[in-house]
């Protein structure tokens, strides 16, 4: 049986570690700053775990990243 490929879009948008969570960036940062809050901007810094229905689903297009 030949190997299962990963989807493009997913490796390039996801990180899985090495305990099996995946990580993603935060969401509302593409455009629009000014309607934002400088709360906001500060806390959407970096990265963040999917929440569990999600992760179930990334993992599903990344065969070989658990």
């Amino acid at each position: 049986m030949p190997k299962m490929k990963t989807k493009s879009s997913a490796k390039k948008r996801f990180k899985v570690t090495a305990t099996g969570k995946v990580l993603s960036g935060q969401a509302g940062k593409r455009h629009g700053m000014i309607k934002r809050t400088n709360k906001f901007i500060r806390n959407a810094r970096g990265t963040t775990e999917m929440s569990k229905p999600d992760q179930k689903i990334v993992k599903q297009f990344m065969p070989y990243d658990r």
